[in-house]
């Protein structure tokens, strides 16, 4: 068979091309978001296949010098995708053909775009194909393209339509004629997806807005959100060719939720200014920047996005002493052009989603989740689930568990800008409940200076009278014995990490998680003094859960007991079983040595050995081997001429090693040296969950240990163990 001039017999494609699944994401009209939809799409595959790749059919054209001074294709939603974390391609290899390519001779490009879009097939398991973007082709005959190219590489079509400054009757009309058009080129749709939705159509449910006689296709809305399209600071100084004179260059990242042109008298502009605005005035109006400086130095005013001063004029003598001196946070951005210029130039400015806007990506994958039924879609691409698991999946499993009974966490560092970025992320995501310890004023500014949403949590003073005298009352009955008193407790219990244990003690969170600015002994402390240990559980210790590219595995314990006993040994090796039982990974303990089996002897292999028959006798359900030297735990061919009889060796899931000195540097090699995504430490044998950070920790860890505990409280609720 062969559709305008392409072969397209089945029998010409690699084995490997005809089983990878694929998605060819197409609109009838240019900006419908569907990048936003691309991505969504994306997240959903990576979380059911271990390879997914991306590819632009038809990339845009211009161009931007390259590094070895040549010249290269730059589109940004194609470098948006491939820095998504579940995506290893580069950017040569994912570009069919450019617009140019198009105009010159439409068969021999399509033929390209075919050619090349196999040798991404052929790397992966899934593939997200991005149509073509309407700002070059005409768009009469775009979408006709669009479908050729989906048919001939026999993908199935998302179509999405924009649902902006339309009614019901508009988009439906929309609609059909699209898929008439797709269908007439051969192309076959998967569902329909109702982008930037507004009014009627927004409010609509999709089976009202999707009226399609005679149609099997799933149709779903997704609302319109003006924080998508808002340019950031920097993107605007792009804009009106503006350099930063003051402030804080990581905030030009911030989202401009509104343009003010600041002409009129301070006074009266005032009550104008809201949170996000950038205001545009001319340089010279001293008073106008002072002021607004003022309003950026005050509590419970509005906190601005950005201030850009035009004309070329720029605060000199005492007042630009003055402004420099206020050392402000807001970035002042100065430009020649002048005022009207900006303020135009300014207003056409539409924001891209680059790979460091994080709230952005919350926010759509928010939008997405909400709307989409990724398990619909995922059943008419039948994309079938991978037995092996990645960190993606992993990290999403935890995600889902910890969103689908939502916990109150309490996170005690409300002063570190990493929490107040992982607490948007996981209030966007609906991941958990959050309170945060610190000052509620100066939270709240620093989190919107740094465009942040955290509305929905709960900010809480550690020295609130009420809860410091429920507090110590309770902390000086604990510690009676230890001579505690009343007095003394009042000052104990306005420590961040003091107060944060008693709040999961007393039921007001049901976990905690700090350490992003404090030791881990500061961090847990007063856990073994509220919260304890488990009844029957000698020690608290930790696990690492250590995300390889296709398994999982549980590291203990590497971060609290540096020369564990026997006994202490096999409650550790019980609690990470326990542990990682409850994260999805299937048991089977290694109990590490220098020696395996009965090979050697010493103090150190005669401990192990004692602990590995503990656990035997108090757990006689559990897999466990010990003592086993670690190659002989993880290689099926070692393991075969050393324990070949042994349930463990060979195919261990959870490592146990004697101590931390040996575990602590084991997983950072295999960290560092396997890329492994090392989640943890994730604390176990509290009697509620209490988990430490690094100090080191990235946002993405830090949300990832919210999860975890999400998950631990939801366990202990229900009278489960870990």
């Amino acid at each position: 068979m062969r559709w305008n001039g392409v072969d397209h017999r089945p029998a010409q494609r690699s084995r490997q091309a005809v089983s990878t699944r694929s998605i060819y994401i197409a609109s009838p009209e240019g900006d419908t978001g569907k990048s936003t939809v691309a991505l969504g799409v994306l997240d959903l595959l990576v979380r059911q296949v271990q390879r997914v790749g991306v590819f632009r059919a038809v990339s845009r054209v211009p161009e931007r010098p390259s590094p070895d001074g040549g010249t290269s294709l730059r589109d940004h939603v194609l470098e948006l995708m491939l820095e998504h974390d579940g995506v290893d391609l580069t950017y040569a290899e994912t570009v069919g053909v450019t617009y140019d390519d198009v105009h010159a001779d439409p068969e021999a490009a399509l033929s390209r775009i075919v050619e090349r879009y196999h040798r991404v097939a052929a790397q992966c398991d899934a593939v997200v194909i991005l149509g073509t973007d309407y700002t070059d082709v005409s768009g009469a005959t775009e979408l006709a393209f669009n479908a050729r190219v989906a048919a001939n590489l026999d993908s199935p079509v998302l179509l999405v339509v924009s649902g902006r400054d339309r009614g019901i009757d508009e988009v439906t009309t929309l609609t059909r004629l699209s898929l008439a058009e797709l269908r007439a080129n051969h192309a076959q749709p998967v569902g329909v997806v109702v982008n930037r939705a507004e009014g009627a159509v927004r409010d609509a449910d999709a089976a009202t807005v999707a009226r399609f006689p005679g149609e099997d296709l799933p149709a779903w809305v997704i609302g319109e959100e003006p924080f998508l399209g808002a340019p950031t600071v920097a993107q605007l100084a792009e804009a009106v060719d503006g350099t930063l004179l003051l402030g804080d260059q990581d905030l030009m990242s911030r989202e401009a939720l509104d343009l003010i042109v600041g002409a009129m008298t301070f006074e009266h502009m005032l009550g104008r200014l809201a949170d996000g605005t950038v205001v545009i005035t001319p340089g010279d109006r001293t008073d106008i920047l002072l002021g607004l400086l003022a309003v950026q130095a005050a509590d419970r005013f509005p906190s601005l996005a950005g201030i850009i001063l035009t004309g070329g004029h720029r605060p000199t003598g005492r007042t630009g002493q003055l402004a420099a001196a206020l050392q402000p946070h807001v970035p002042i951005i100065a430009t020649a052009d002048d005022t009207y210029e900006v303020a135009r130039t300014a207003s056409r400015t539409r924001g891209r989603m680059s790979p460091d806007a994080q709230r952005k990506h919350d926010v759509a994958r928010a939008m997405f989740e909400q709307s989409i039924d990724g398990d619909e879609l995922l059943a008419r691409l039948a994309v079938e689930r991978t037995p092996v698991v990645t960190p993606l999946m992993f990290e999403h499993e935890l995600i889902e568990r910890a969103r689908a009974d939502r916990r109150r966490v309490v996170l005690p560092e409300g002063d570190d800008d990493r929490i107040l970025r992982a607490a948007s992320t996981v209030l966007a995501r609906g991941i958990a409940d959050l309170t945060i310890l610190g000052d509620e004023a100066a939270i709240r500014k620093r989190a919107a200076e740094l465009g942040l949403d955290i509305t929905d949590a709960q900010v809480l003073s550690p020295t609130d009278p009420e809860h410091v005298e429920t507090f110590a009352a309770e902390y000086a009955h604990l510690r009676a014995r230890k001579g505690m008193t009343v007095e003394r407790a009042r000052e104990i219990v306005t420590d961040v990490s003091y107060f944060g244990t008693m709040m999961v003690h007393l039921g007001l969170a049901d976990g905690m998680v700090s350490g992003a600015a404090h030791t881990t002994a500061h961090t847990i402390r007063p856990s073994f003094e509220i919260i304890k240990t488990q009844p029957g559980v000698s020690v608290v210790s930790s696990v690492f859960l250590m995300c390889l590219p296709d398994r999982v595995l549980a590291y203990g314990d590497c971060a609290v007991n540096p020369d564990p006993t026997a006994e202490q040994l096999a409650d550790i090796a019980a609690s990470s079983a326990a542990t990682a039982e409850q994260f999805g990974v299937d048991p089977r303990v290694a109990m590490l040595s220098y020696s395996t089996g009965t090979s050697g002897s010493g103090a150190d292999v005669d401990k192990v050995r004692a602990a590995t028959a503990l656990v035997q006798e108090r757990h006689p359900e559990l897999s466990v081997e010990g003592p086993i030297q670690y190659d002989a735990a993880v290689d099926a061919s070692v393991a075969a001429s050393k324990l070949p009889d042994s349930s463990v060796a060979g195919k261990a899931s959870v490592f146990i090693f004697p101590d931390l000195n040996t575990g602590n540097n084991t997983y950072k090699a295999v960290q560092r040296s396997a890329g492994a995504v090392a989640i943890g430490p994730v604390l176990q044998g509290l009697n509620k969950p209490v988990n430490d950070l690094s100090r080191g920790a990235l946002v993405a860890d830090i949300v990832n240990t919210v999860a975890i505990t999400a998950i631990q409280a939801q366990s202990t609720s229900n009278g489960e163990t870990a």
